[in-house]
């Protein structure tokens, strides 16, 4: 249940940083044509030249990477004050999240019936979680007594 748990925070993490990183290049964008040095699903690398004449190969790559080819010409959304950040332009942070919510369902539906075979039907969860609310009902209810 731990891994569970870890798992899908992680997810909903990732999803909301990449909100937070979306929201930085909104708030001062620059928009340009960049070439694409390798390809892969997790980690493209692309060069591109800003207006200033600089050229910029983010090492952490381009955010949002997937379909894209070796050689191909694509446009680029960049923070002006960071070109390192830099996305794919016209993809953003809705695309991390149905990934995000595949790996939360694989990671609970591994979860629970693991649980189960080692003896936690999730019966015992709710029977459990109904006592202790009824216990700290009733020590709530004595302490207003005593109060």
């Amino acid at each position: 249940m731990i891994a569970a748990v870890t798992v899908s925070f992680l997810a909903v993490l990732l999803v909301l940083a990449a909100w937070r990183d979306d929201h930085l290049i909104n708030s001062d964008k620059g928009v340009t044509s960049a070439e694409v040095l390798s390809a892969g699903t997790l980690r493209s690398a692309v060069i591109f030249v800003t207006p200033d004449g600089e050229t910029h190969n983010p090492k952490t790559g381009v955010l949002y990477p997937t379909r894209l080819t070796v050689g191909e010409r694509i446009n680029v959304e960049y923070r002006r004050s960071d070109p390192d950040l830099v996305r794919v332009a016209g993809r953003d942070a809705r695309v991390a999240i149905i990934p995000a919510l595949s790996v939360i369902v694989v990671s609970w539906a591994v979860a629970i019936p693991v649980v189960w075979f080692l003896g936690s039907p999730p019966t015992r969860w709710f029977r459990g979680a109904r006592t202790r609310l009824r216990a700290a009902r009733a020590r709530s209810s004595r302490d207003a007594v005593a109060g």
